[in-house]
């Protein structure tokens, strides 16, 4: 499992600038960002190569932020590369609660999926042929 950064922000102009430099300022670099919205908040949910220190300098600074754990894989970047990895998900009877997606190159997306429970699903990856992503792979240990 890799860590995420989760951030709630007001649903107001300028905030995920605000909440970004609040990060730049920190040192911190971020590497995906995904944003969804409801009536009145913003969740942010992002990859960065320090988590817990990016959590705790929006803390600092009067946001609600949190580390979640999730599930990385890489997949061929090609059609039916996602299709495929969330097939055996199912068929491992895995409830995914939430997931995006970026691409690393040509060749390579990863795939960041919120999956409740199975402790054991990296494991069951690795055996199906799948590479799910290590921690530091994505960020700095800290």
């Amino acid at each position: 499992m890799i860590e995420q950064l989760t951030v709630f922000l007001e649903n107001e102009k300028g905030r995920l600038a605000a909440a970004c430099q609040t990060l730049a300022d920190a040192g911190i670099n971020m590497h995906a960002l995904n944003l969804a919205d409801t009536a009145d908040f913003g969740v942010v949910r992002m990859l960065c190569d320090t988590p817990e220190a990016a959590s705790g300098a929006l803390k600092a600074a009067g946001y609600r932020a949190a580390v979640t754990p999730v599930l990385g894989v890489r997949v061929p970047n090609v059609p039916g590369g996602l299709a495929r990895l969330l097939s055996f998900m199912d068929e491992q009877e895995a409830n995914i609660e939430y997931g995006y997606c970026f691409s690393v190159n040509d060749d390579v997306a990863i795939d960041v999926l919120k999956v409740d429970g199975d402790s054991g699903i990296e494991e069951k990856l690795t055996a199906a042929g799948f590479e799910p992503v290590r921690p530091e792979d994505i960020y700095e240990l800290d």
